[in-house]
């Protein structure tokens, strides 16, 4: 089972029957897997790396495990072919909601035992080493801690 079929009119007049529709219906199958739809007119590795944890490295050694074609649009994939895509996907690799939630837990322990990395977390600060006194605006949040930092307010003298 594909999961769910879409119903969108065609962009071209078909003729069906001897009579010409306008805006005649076409069923396009959309592919989804561990809750994301494949954008269905993208190639089927880049497709993959939609899905939160499957990047291009993983998606293309599923992919040759299955030996389905990089180039294959989610659309021309057969329902076996979708079937063993989303088995492999969701059984072997933490993806979407279960790594996310393993990420946050992973986070949380680190604070709770008091680690130097879980207090730079804490602080929403950067942990893996990088300079403060400049840059580390993303993680801070543009925040100006010092006096003398950053620019002055329009209504200040110059």
């Amino acid at each position: 089972m594909i999961g769910s079929f879409g119903i969108y009119p065609a962009a071209t007049k078909l003729k069906y029957f001897g009579t010409s529709c306008t805006e005649a219906l076409v069923i396009v199958a959309i592919v989804r897997i561990a809750g994301v739809t494949l954008p269905p007119q993208k190639h089927i590795d880049i497709a993959l790396s939609y899905v939160y944890g499957v990047g291009r490295p993983l998606a293309q050694r599923i992919l040759r495990s299955l030996n389905i074609a990089f180039t294959t649009k989610p659309d021309d994939l057969s329902m076996q072919q979708v079937n063993a895509l989303r088995e492999i996907i969701e059984k072997n690799h933490p993806v979407e909601g279960e790594l996310r939630r393993r990420i946050m837990l992973n986070i949380k322990r680190l604070k709770d035992i008091g680690t130097y990395r879980g207090i730079r977390h804490a602080r929403s600060l950067p942990t893996r080493g990088q300079r403060t006194k400049t840059n580390s605006r993303t993680r801070r949040g543009n925040v100006r801690r010092t006096m003398g930092s950053g620019r002055r307010k329009s209504g200040d003298k110059t």
